[in-house]
């Protein structure tokens, strides 16, 4: 059965084994407040890590973050810039905090366009936690889902595929992680924008409004509260039946 249950009392709250967000409404928070879009990505930066170890503690085992897609770097060069120097910015800086919780950062997403000091950053990160256990926190940067299909499709071709199956190509993937459980696309924009679609094709979705500078840990709670609530079937089969 992939999902936890948090016993608080007489409460029974399902709690998702994998959770994805897709980070958005940064630009569009900041401009309502009279800022230029840097200052919500900057403001997003900061809520990202609030979150993310807000959700391990909350019995969250991975937790998949959407942060920069490949479609992302045809906007403006002053905000791509922007974005690079914050994700190194960042990524130097948390190496600690997410040593310190115990807590494994992998990455993906593709190298390409990305600039030499982003890439080191991210494999940096990526190596101080690599032993970490107690929780995966996947950050998809420069990320495209087709294109991690595609990436997977080349290494699998060339196997013996007779006894081969959906559940293997997973393997293959950037990152062998379980299929997401729940997925968020903050702001209130329903679509999955090229985001781990092999991956979320059984995912409960969500799309609450709040920008996610605002998506704090209230917000965080309903969502939960919300996946709780979700009958989950796959073809008429309860999942929970379905795992057991």
């Amino acid at each position: 059965m992939i999902c936890i249950i948090i016993t608080l009392g007489c409460d029974y709250m399902k709690i998702p084994n994998h959770m994805a967000i897709i980070v958005d409404g940064n630009g569009r928070w900041a401009k309502e407040r009279g800022f230029n879009r840097s200052f919500g990505h900057k403001a997003g930066s900061e809520n990202l890590e609030k979150i993310s170890l807000y959700a391990f503690k909350k019995g969250i085992k991975y937790l998949s973050l959407y942060v920069l897609s490949c479609d992302n770097l045809k906007r403006s060069k002053e905000e791509v810039d922007f974005l690079f120097n914050l994700f190194v910015k960042t990524f130097n800086a948390k190496k600690k905090i997410y040593a310190k919780e115990n807590i494994k950062v992998v990455i993906s997403g593709i190298k390409e366009n990305l600039p030499e000091e982003v890439f080191q950053s991210i494999n940096d990160l990526a190596e101080t936690t690599k032993n970490n256990t107690g929780g995966v926190l996947n950050l998809c940067l420069n990320y495209s889902s087709r294109r991690e299909i595609l990436d997977a499709y080349k290494k699998i071709k060339a196997l013996d595929l007779d006894n081969f199956g959906p559940n293997d190509i997973s393997k293959y993937m950037y990152n062998d992680l379980p299929d997401i459980d729940f997925l968020v696309r903050t702001s209130g924009e329903m679509r999955l924008s090229d985001f781990m679609l092999f991956q979320a094709s059984y995912a409960e979705l969500y799309f609450p409004k709040t920008y996610f500078p605002d998506f704090d840990e209230k917000e965080f709670d309903k969502a939960l509260e919300e996946y709780a609530k979700r009958d989950r079937r796959f073809g008429g089969i309860n999942y929970e039946d379905k795992n057991n």
